[in-house]
């Protein structure tokens, strides 16, 4: 039976995925092959030696040693997708706050609670919060992944101009574009033409501070920020300077620090983006799909350290190792089983990075001699069995 560490309060839904029969789950258990979390950081975790997989019930993993887990042979899963709605729809509002005096307007009108006449001082008082529509204006897309993808062609629904950039789109994310989504030609392209500018990048050495200085005057005067996606990829006393000077008119953030909070035309959201129970139901659900394919049959998909490499399971015996991705492994893999007399009947490998996965079935039970010979293989540190 495998057992399942709970570092969050996960979704019974997602949790229901793993059956009693295979898994004991709960916050308590010990010595666990797994872990499911949301929010809770990881990094001074010590793990348990048994412990095989990482599920992150979200897109982000900085809660987590990613590092640390691939040298130890942890595959760490992430849910990318899964809460792209909630997202979007939370961006949707993003773009009427910083459109309209929206939280501005209600809290002016809170102020009038025991007066007189409040409706005819509302119609004389209102003129100050007027704002701006978003029908006719251009927005630039930065990043057009699972969430950027579908803000694009939510905006174009809104009747807005959308230009977009990505250098590492999918076919399969372009294709989901409207056909009206311009492609931009460089993040300059959208800076420079663009009345608001959303960003949906992970948070990566080349995209923290992407929005600074710099690349805040290559901007109309006026633009619109908003950053529902990574807090770093904002320089903060930058964007505060930009909208002092009135060179940025608003910045919306789902990330409040204690630089961003109470500051004129900055709107911090609480971390909302993907707080929906909707949202919270499909994470689960997809983590837990994503560790009880690993957990029973090694097959791997939507990990942020290791290849997506998957063999539909079958009643042949199956072995899956983990390895450095450098040269003539794969022979020597192929070579070890082929010395025993051993018939491969299915194989498939991967790499990412410095990693490589390889699965293969074969015609007879692995026995304890071929695991030990896989595992002296220089560069192999992973071999698990399925009989």
């Amino acid at each position: 039976m495998f057992k399942v560490k709970l570092m969050n309060k996960i979704a019974k839904v997602g949790t229901d995925v793993l059956s009693p029969l295979k898994y004991e789950v709960s916050a308590e258990v010990e010595n666990e092959d797994a872990v499911m979390v949301r929010s809770a950081a990881l990094h001074e975790m010590e793990f348990s030696p048994n412990l095989r997989a990482i599920a992150r019930c979200g897109a982000g993993v900085n809660n987590i040693p990613v590092e640390k887990c691939t040298k130890e042979g942890i595959v760490v899963f992430n849910t990318p997708g899964a809460n792209a709605n909630a997202v979007k729809e939370l961006v949707i509002a993003a773009l009427v706050l910083a459109s309209r005096d929206v939280v501005g307007g209600i809290k002016w009108a809170e102020t009038l609670a025991g007066e007189t006449d409040v409706a005819k001082k509302v119609e004389a008082g209102k003129s100050a919060f007027v704002g701006h529509e978003l029908a006719g204006k251009t927005l630039g897309v930065v990043g057009l992944g699972a969430i950027g993808g579908m803000v694009a062609n939510a905006a174009i629904s809104l009747g807005m101009n959308v230009m977009g950039y990505d250098p590492y789109i999918t076919a399969k994310a372009a294709w989901s574009l409207a056909p009206s989504v311009r492609q931009a030609s460089d993040y300059a392209d959208i800076f420079k033409n663009c009345d608001y500018i959303t960003l949906h990048v992970p948070a990566t050495p080349q995209t923290k501070g992407m929005i600074c200085e710099k690349t805040i005057a290559q901007m109309k005067d006026g633009a619109r920020i908003l950053n529902l996606a990574r807090a770093d990829l904002v320089n903060v006393a930058d964007i505060k300077t930009a909208i002092a000077e009135k060179k940025v008119a608003a910045y919306i953030t789902d990330f409040p620090t204690d630089e961003t909070v109470g500051v004129a035309g900055i709107t911090a959201i609480p971390h909302l983006g993907a707080s929906t129970i909707e949202s919270e139901d499909h994470c689960a659900i997809m983590a837990a799909q994503q560790l009880d394919e690993f957990l029973t049959c090694g097959n791997i998909r939507n990990s942020v350290n290791f290849p997506t490499v998957g063999v539909p399971m079958s009643d042949k015996p199956r072995v899956c190792i983990m390895n450095e991705n450098i040269p003539n492994m794969l022979s020597q893999i192929t070579s070890v089983f082929s010395s025993q007399n051993i018939n491969i009947e299915n194989l498939a490998n991967g790499s990412k990075g410095e990693v490589a996965y390889t699965i293969v079935e074969t015609n007879v039970v692995t026995s304890d001699e071929i695991v030990e010979k896989l595992k002296a293989i220089e560069g192999v540190f992973g071999v698990r069995t399925f009989a």
